[in-house]
């Protein structure tokens, strides 16, 4: 009896190892960086001036740029993987991305599932509309009778209930380019979405008005799984090193707070 006790208990100790020696083993997404020599983002299919493809081609933008430059100081390949921007969190989540590099807010239910960075960069969420319609400020739009068109599952959306509860809401999977389309086509009364995405869009489509007013401002980050700590530190150092040596505040600069990106890129 004593012998088969020794026996369950040496089994026991053996599998408790084996467990502990997997965990150990286990990969993180820096190690696989490391082993690889590439870093996969995912980046929403169409956003400028965060994530597009210009005129030449090439994939381009804000949160691109900054990936390129993180992956060439460290040596490595940057992959660049398109989602719709309801597809950003799914592709992170099952591990085909080694983080998301978007314009995301870190909003209590997104860090439920994943970690965010410091904040890269603020926007300001404002509304819009056709020429010739009677609003002014975005506080006109909180009618039964409006209808908005947003991003799909994004913080545009949500400010919108937020702050505009009267309105019927109406998301595209498309971003902000497909709320543009909506409002200029009529299928929607006003959009709402950032106001650096929609300068972008004001200098190449007329007729497009911005409100009066801001909905709110936002903090705007990268993400990285809640299993990759080491690629998360990593990212927070980088954003913090850029920052300080002015190529972080010349990014913002040239895609975010203006509209100087256009004539290169478009």
């Amino acid at each position: 009896m004593m012998k088969l006790k020794n026996l369950t208990v040496a089994l026991i100790g053996g599998a408790a190892m084996a467990a502990m020696a997997t965990v150990s083993w286990a990969e993180s997404t820096m190690e696989k960086i490391v082993r690889t020599g590439e870093m996969t983002i995912a980046v929403q299919t169409q956003g400028p001036p965060v994530s597009f493809i210009n005129k030449n081609g090439e994939r381009t933008g804000l949160a691109v740029e900054l990936a390129q430059m993180m992956a060439d100081d460290m040596g490595v390949k940057l992959v660049v993987q398109d989602y719709d921007w309801k597809g950003l969190i799914p592709a992170l989540t099952s591990g085909k991305a080694d983080f998301i590099a978007a314009d995301m807010t870190p909003t209590a239910q997104r860090s439920m599932q994943i970690m965010f960075t410091e904040p890269v960069f603020f926007a300001e969420t404002v509304a819009f509309t056709k020429e010739g319609s009677d609003f002014t400020s975005w506080e006109d739009l909180n009618k039964p009778d409006v209808s908005l068109a947003a991003t799909q599952a994004s913080s545009y959306a949500s400010a919108a209930r937020k702050f505009l509860p009267e309105a019927e809401l109406k998301e595209f999977s498309g971003g902000t380019a497909q709320a543009v389309q909506a409002v200029m086509s009529g299928r929607a009364t006003a959009g709402v979405t950032d106001k650096a995405t929609l300068s972008g869009f004001q200098s190449s489509i007329d007729g497009i008005v911005l409100l009066d007013g801001e909905l709110n401002r936002e903090p705007l980050g990268f993400a990285v799984r809640p299993d990759s700590v080491h690629l998360l530190n990593s990212l927070d150092n980088y954003m913090r090193l850029i920052r300080i040596d002015g190529r972080l505040d010349e990014k913002v600069a040239y895609w975010w707070n203006s509209t100087d990106w256009e004539a290169d890129h478009k």
